[in-house]
């Protein structure tokens, strides 16, 4: 088995990412026409959050799991690069591990909203705070790109959590 490497999987999901960025555009499109930004949707920190989540984050998720549970065992970008999720054994995850595997993965981004929410917010919020969050961000994208160099399966943090490998698909 031939694991995926560092720069694959940054292809791949450079890929995803113009997936996901088609997919903002559109959500925030539709929040622009229907003019929603102004009403109790976004009144607050927390309804603002929450919105994003269940509008953005929590489909953007749900899509990765579905994809990478599914019988092509991969969402948009790893199929372009032709690679693959699957476990120690090369078979298809289940929709239950791939999510935790996907929120594991997007948890540095929501946080990173979160903080983001609170600066927009609440500017007056102690830097020591902003500074501690963003530290934490910063904290799991390093361990997350630490492991995926340094482990000879190149799993990163979240793989090594939910016991999970991205592979290249044989030919």
């Amino acid at each position: 088995r031939s694991y995926a490497t560092f720069w694959q999987r940054v292809k791949a999901f450079l890929w995803d990412y113009v997936v996901m960025l088609i997919y903002i555009l559109a959500i925030s499109f539709l929040f622009w026409v229907i003019q929603i930004a102004d009403t109790w949707l976004f009144a607050d920190r927390i309804s603002a959050q929450l919105t994003i989540f269940f509008s953005l984050t929590l489909p953007i998720i749900i899509n990765f799991a579905f994809a990478e549970s599914s019988v092509k065992q991969a969402n948009f970008g790893k199929q372009r690069i032709g690679l693959k999720v699957s476990d120690a054994n090369g078979k298809r995850i289940s929709f239950a591990r791939a999510f935790a595997r996907v929120f594991l993965k997007f948890l540095p981004w929501e946080i990173s909203h979160t903080i983001i929410w609170q600066i927009s917010f609440y500017p007056e919020t102690n830097p020591t705070f902003i500074n501690l969050g963003f530290g934490f961000v910063y904290l799991l994208i390093g361990l997350n790109i630490f492991s995926l160099l340094k482990t000879k399966t190149k799993q990163t943090l979240y793989d090594l959590i939910t016991k999970t490998y991205i592979v290249k698909i044989e030919s």
